[in-house]
C-alpha cells in the first residue's frame, strides 16, 4: 500500500453541551456549524474537493468506546478494505465491522495507548 493515511478527516471530542460548543465556535471563531458540527472544505493535491469534519459529542457518548478518552481522531484513507486487512495482519486491534454509507466507508482501530481511531474512505462529493 502506498499511502495509508491521506489527511485528517475529523476531530471529535466530548463536551457537556454540544450545542453550546457549536454556538461558541460559530460566534467567536466563525465556524459554519450545523447539526453535526462544522465541515471544512479544501482541495487535495490533485485539486479534488476534500473535507475535514469538526464535531462535539455529548460527554456520555458511547461512540468513542472502547477508548475512555474524551476525543477521537478521524483519518482519511484511500482504500479502507485493503488497509484494514494490512493492519489486522500487523496485529492492530480492529474495533467492530466496517460500515458503508453514501458518503464513504468507515472502520475503527485502537492505537498503542487504546485511543480509538476512525478510518474514513470518503466520498466528498456526497456532501455537496
Amino acid at each position: 500500500m502506498k499511502n495509508r493515511v491521506t489527511g485528517i478527516g475529523g476531530l471529535f471530542f466530548k463536551t457537556e453541551d454540544p450545542k453550546a460548543s457549536k454556538d461558541w465556535y460559530k460566534n467567536h471563531l466563525g465556524f459554519n456549524t450545523d447539526e453535526w458540527g462544522a465541515t471544512f472544505w479544501w482541495k487535495d493535491k490533485e485539486g479534488k474537493d476534500a473535507s475535514t469534519q469538526w464535531s462535539p459529542f455529548f460527554k456520555d457518548t458511547k461512540h468513542f468506546e472502547p477508548s475512555k478518552k474524551d476525543f477521537m481522531f478521524n483519518y482519511r484513507v484511500e482504500n479502507l478494505v485493503e488497509l484494514l486487512a494490512e493492519l489486522k495482519k500487523e496485529g492492530v486491534t480492529i474495533v467492530g465491522e466496517m460500515e458503508t454509507y453514501d458518503y464513504g466507508k468507515f472502520g475503527w482501530i485502537l492505537d498503542n495507548e487504546g485511543n480509538k481511531i476512525e478510518l474514513w474512505e470518503p466520498i466528498d462529493q456526497a456532501f455537496k
